[in-house]
């Protein structure tokens, strides 16, 4: 199947679930949460590859392993769980058109739920996991699983996708992992937990937690190799102006 909305969104893809599908989308932000953690989810409950999408909108991008290239933007299901994971981030410019064009595209499968996941920089340890809901009747579906966002802002790509659900009378939901800005599969592994109560996932979290660790030791590594050299490097008098 191939779908292409006036926004130049261009989707090749196998056909969705009719009515019962749950849509799970995750686009590189703060922490890489939703791009880490939707990437683990469909490797590692094996996935099926169904699809792909392009636009003159993405940037000129694309990641590579092992010598082959990646489609910058995924589609995968398994049974009644879709899972759209991109690599490339949408600038804030252009995300009303891939929101809208996303959108047209899956409104007529009649999905059951969208559920975005992003991260919210706090820098504070806990890596707790706050939600949103796009009515005041979807929020019991998240509420014991959460913490509720009493007020604030969202923004980004997973901004533009919820308010387009809340236009289309889609139930939405956005998972925003405690991060700070750099890479954190620790914060992309609390979210997880909260999908494993959402859909009974059962999927194990500790190999994030192992990669968390290493990313910890490495960047603490690097801060003392850098605080050294600092320590080392000779000063030098610098010429005043004035």
């Amino acid at each position: 199947m191939t779908g292409e909305s006036p926004n130049d969104l261009k989707i090749f893809s196998k056909q969705l679930p009719d009515k019962d599908a749950a849509v799970l989308m995750g686009f590189p932000g703060s922490g890489l949460v939703g791009t880490i953690a939707l990437q683990y989810m469909v490797e590692q409950l094996e996935f099926e590859l169904i699809g792909t999408m392009t636009s003159k909108f993405f940037p000129p991008l694309a990641m590579m392993n092992k010598g082959v290239i990646n489609d910058p933007v995924r589609i995968y299901m398994k049974n009644n769980v879709t899972a759209i994971v991109a690599d490339i981030p949408i600038h804030p410019m252009i995300c009303y058109e891939i929101a809208n064009g996303l959108l047209d595209w899956l409104t007529p499968f009649k999905p059951k739920e969208v559920l975005t996941i992003a991260g919210i920089i706090t820098n504070e340890p806990e890596k707790r996991v706050f939600g949103v809901a796009t009515t005041l009747e979807a929020l019991p579906r998240i509420q014991n699983f959460t913490h509720i966002l009493p007020i604030g802002s969202i923004s980004g790509i997973a901004s533009s996708i919820l308010t387009e659900c809340k236009i289309r009378g889609i139930p939405g939901y956005g998972l925003l992992g405690e991060t700070v800005n750099a890479p954190d599969p620790r914060s992309s592994a609390a979210t997880i937990e909260v999908l494993n109560k959402m859909y009974n996932l059962g999927l194990d979290i500790q190999p994030l937690i192992d990669q968390a660790v290493e990313i910890e030791q490495s960047m603490g590594k690097l801060a003392e190799e850098v605080q050294q050299s600092a320590e080392q490097s000779p000063k030098k008098d610098l010429p005043m102006y004035g």
